[in-house]
């Protein structure tokens, strides 16, 4: 398979790819004009999973992993692409080479596909794969970053693993979308969604640590493993910071001395104020900000990085 932009690709100019790049049915397009067909099962069953990678200062943070976790996903949900983990890997680059952005925000995405007429067999469909980079994307602002986030516990109810599997990512947000609507009707930036036991399981596209008495807690079950969680996990030991996977109530997050959320799309991000109530001295806490800082550092050093030839691109 070639991912060499073809001579239709190329008509656009430079400009008009500097608000993101789009890869579908192997052309190369400025993100504004990519489209999906409407009978798209990935658009009308949400039938589609995805991953999103990001670049910093010109390169990729955990390709590799993130291009396994993405085929994990794809299996979990019958599903495959026809290109290979390097073709891919390929076509990310390139989606990132031709934008010319440094801080990027990439996503590859495998929809199922448009069924034949008069079908409703999934297994009929081609399974498709499209990609792009946009400007990386913060899950909060500047000033929300460094005086931190407030967060309710939504009264909405996490989609259970037994129905879909959250370890595949994918496009199933209703119920964390009225978990947002639920946050801003509140007063708060973010909600984090329990699970029908009472346990803390996610937010709209972040894991959670709470950290009490200098240790930190994330939840083991029910979430999206997260690729920034992980590395929390993998960072904390070089910090002298002990880490627990296991699950967690509401009642000890309430009690927490620091909480603190990681994303793909912003790194650690502290939490100050939780169900209108302060978090510990009602400032992003030392453990939080010392793990933000190593993971940031990580990134300038080159940890786990996959540089991005550039080329003639502007």
């Amino acid at each position: 398979m070639s991912i060499i932009p073809s001579a239709a690709s190329q008509l656009y100019n430079a400009a008009d790819f500097s608000q993101g790049v789009a890869y579908i049915a192997g052309e190369y397009l400025p993100l504004k004009n990519a489209s999906i067909p409407m009978t798209d099962r990935g658009f009308v069953r949400s039938d589609a999973t995805y991953d999103v990678v990001h670049v910093w200062n010109g390169r990729f943070f955990r390709l590799d992993n993130y291009i396994d976790r993405f085929h994990r996903s794809m299996a979990g949900f019958r599903m495959s692409i026809k290109e290979s983990k390097d073709e891919l890997k390929a076509i990310l680059h390139e989606c990132v080479r031709r934008s010319g952005l440094r801080n990027a925000y990439v996503q590859m995405t495998c929809t199922r596909g448009v069924p034949k007429p008069g079908s409703r067999d999934p297994r009929e469909c081609i399974n498709q794969l499209t990609c792009f980079a946009q400007p990386f994307v913060w899950i909060a602002n500047e000033q929300q970053r460094e005086e931190g986030l407030s967060m309710i516990i939504s009264s909405t109810q996490r989609i259970p693993p037994e129905s879909v599997d959250p370890r595949f990512k994918n496009f199933h947000w209703l119920d964390l979308t009225m978990a947002v609507f639920e946050a801003y009707e509140k007063g708060a930036i973010v909600p984090v969604l329990p699970d029908r036991d009472g346990h803390i399981t996610e937010g709209p596209g972040f894991n959670i640590f709470s950290v009490r008495n200098g240790r930190i807690v994330t939840p083991d079950r029910g979430v999206f493993e997260g690729m920034t969680r992980r590395t929390v996990i993998e960072l904390a030991p070089e910090l002298q910071i002990a880490c627990e996977v296991r699950p967690l109530k509401a009642a000890e997050l309430h009690d927490a001395d620091e909480i603190f959320i990681t994303s793909t799309a912003g790194g650690i991000m502290p939490v100050t104020r939780l169900d209108g109530r302060q978090v510990g001295d009602g400032r992003p806490g030392r453990i939080a900000r010392a793990i933000h800082d190593l993971y940031w550092r990580r990134h300038e050093e080159g940890w786990k990085a996959t540089e991005i030839d550039y080329g003639t691109a502007s």
